[in-house]
């Protein structure tokens, strides 16, 4: 019997794209002033292509951001300023994680968050999907369960990438007893899942323990591009060699090789001696558009580059994302896809 309820995949048509306005400084520490800029910048990008529903802590937000959007060149009229308190702004983690029902209405399925098992203030983020499902008048489904939208990847078909060093280590622990096979059970029963393709630790610097999205992503149901270090003294070579590893033997949900393409890590980013998670895995797919964070650095126009190639139907644009960065996380982390009706 076909699974209840099925997520897609991010290449699928949008209704929109969820932001949140960035309002918690100590994420970019001494480094704050320049970050609404890169999100009028990804608002810009969007609001041609889609919708763009931005969380506010108050009007007096709405009004700020208002002004940012209006300067930057962004398309007001296909933007929703929707006034909702948030801890933080990377919305990937904390917003509804949308999916569809047999009869392919959207839903909402509301997964409890916890700070990534680290950050005490939480409560309001683990509010939002409830928040907004009855004022979209939406059905949800609430689960006891902790799931960050940056913890996974999928294909739409039933398959999908995930780390054991984020979802199955003790450390920062988002389900304490809860074994593969539970989980597996629950992707299943909650997001159409079949196959979970289980890949090793994420990559350096990153606070959340492992997020796939810095590590590994689907671009089409069948290729999957992953992140590889040239360097072998970097902490990242072996970590993400073994990662390559195991996806060059993983099997699809119909029992096929993956094709797998690599992405070059670009040199170490860091600020105030702090090693930050730059990557080109944490990409965006809205419609027609291809958002791929870029570094200042030789191998980004091998990622925009790659990337274009394995998704042509779409314009690839690079956004800069040493300042983002900081906060650890970039656009994927920032984002929240929106399937459409």
């Amino acid at each position: 019997m076909p699974a209840r309820l099925r997520m897609p995949a991010e290449w699928e048509p949008h209704k929109g794209t969820w932001l949140a306005w960035p309002h918690e400084r100590t994420d970019w520490p001494g480094k704050f002033t320049p970050i609404p800029w890169v999100y009028a910048e990804v608002a810009r990008h969007l609001s041609t292509r889609e919708r763009v529903r931005l969380l506010a802590q108050d009007r007096e937000t709405v009004r700020t951001a208002t002004r940012v959007f209006a300067k930057s060149g962004v398309n007001l009229a296909a933007v929703d300023f929707i006034v909702c308190p948030t801890d933080r702004s990377w919305t990937r983690d904390f917003a509804p994680i949308f999916v569809r029902n047999r009869q392919n209405q959207v839903l909402i399925t509301n997964w409890k968050f916890n700070g990534w098992g680290k950050y005490a203030n939480h409560k309001r983020d683990n509010a939002v999907p409830g928040i907004l499902s009855r004022r979209m008048r939406m059905a949800q489904t609430q689960l006891d369960i902790v799931l960050e939208g940056g913890s996974i990847d999928v294909n739409g078909r039933g398959a999908m990438l995930a780390t054991e060093e984020c979802l199955l280590s003790p450390v920062q622990a988002r389900n304490p007893g809860l074994s593969r096979q539970d989980l597996e059970r629950i992707f299943a029963q909650y997001l159409g899942v079949t196959k979970v393709l289980w890949l090793g630790r994420g990559i350096a610097g990153d606070d959340t323990h492992g997020h796939v999205d810095d590590l590994a992503r689907f671009v089409n149901p069948t290729t999957v591009v992953t992140m590889v270090e040239q360097d072998p003294s970097d902490e990242n070579y072996a970590p993400l060699r073994e990662n390559l590893r195991r996806l060059r033997k993983m099997l699809d949900q119909d029992g096929r090789p993956l094709r797998v393409v690599t992405l070059p890590m670009p040199r170490p980013v860091y600020f105030d001696g702090q090693r930050l998670p730059a990557s080109y895995a944490n990409f965006y797919i809205a419609n027609g558009l291809v958002l791929v964070p870029q570094f200042n650095d030789p191998a980004d126009r091998l990622a925009l580059n790659t990337l274009q190639r394995l998704l042509p139907d779409r314009e690839v644009v690079g956004i800069y994302c040493r300042d983002l960065v900081l906060g650890l996380g970039t656009l994927h982390c920032m984002t929240q896809q929106e399937p459409a009706a």
